[in-house]
């Protein structure tokens, strides 16, 4: 069975940071590009970041340039987001997902998406 477990949302301060922490399991790590969408309310789930756990290849949307990286530890099935120099805007339920190779990271759009998690609230204050 394929699960993606969320950790580390909560409630920040803007400016603040945050990591977020994703376990992986029941699928073959290396085969999938792995990555991070959020959804706020009445908004559309977009993507936020990824990474390719086969090559290291990141990408990130404008919106988090800068602020936001995701990353992997390949021995441990484990994926990262860690959020910098948070905004309110950044208020949303991330979503830690595993896509097909090589469309999902370069597109980061759901189509591509296989598998999600259940979601981890970030809530940041103004």
């Amino acid at each position: 069975e394929v699960q993606l477990v969320e950790s580390g949302g909560g409630l920040v301060q803007a400016g603040g940071s945050l990591r977020l922490s994703c376990a992986a399991s029941g699928f073959t790590f290396d085969d999938y590009d792995i990555g991070w969408f959020r959804q706020a309310p009445g908004k559309e789930r977009e993507g936020v970041s990824c990474i390719s756990s086969y090559d290291g290849i990141t990408n990130n949307a404008d919106s988090v340039k800068g602020r936001f990286t995701a990353s992997s530890d390949n021995a441990k099935n484990m994926i990262y987001l860690q959020m910098n120099n948070l905004k309110p805007e950044d208020s949303a339920v991330y979503y830690c997902a595993a896509g097909r190779r090589p469309f999902y990271c370069p597109t980061m759009e759901t189509p591509w998406v296989d598998w999600w998690g259940k979601g981890t609230l970030v809530t940041v204050s103004s």
